[in-house]
């Protein structure tokens, strides 16, 4: 996660002259809940905890998944490709098992 041509070793050096605590966080899945209700899922995500001056940070980075594990990307092109809805499409993803064929397939019958 650092920045092409540097080091990982000089920059955890010199994070830790400076008092920062640098970790990575071996993660399967991150879930963040909005106040709203709504849910992010991040699958296989990259998680790195930083620490300075008492306050922790996370960074997160990878995929963002509907929470029953499909893509928007998914969810969108097999809606575009039947005109059903959104919901539709999830529905036949999830009863396909995520197959994005098979879900197409069933719904333009």
């Amino acid at each position: 996660m650092f920045p092409g041509g540097v080091n990982p070793k000089q920059m955890a050096g010199m994070m830790k002259q400076f008092g920062i605590k640098n970790q990575e966080i071996d993660a399967k899945e991150v879930v963040i809940t909005l106040n709203s209700g709504k849910k992010i899922k991040i699958v296989n995500p990259q998680v790195q905890s930083i620490e300075m001056k008492g306050n922790k940070t996370y960074t997160v980075a990878g995929r963002e998944v509907e929470e029953e594990g499909y893509t928007e990307e998914d969810i969108k092109l097999v809606s575009e490709q039947t005109g059903c809805t959104k919901e539709e499409a999830l529905d036949a993803l999830t009863e396909n098992n995520g197959d994005l064929v098979k879900a197409i397939m069933k719904l333009k019958k």
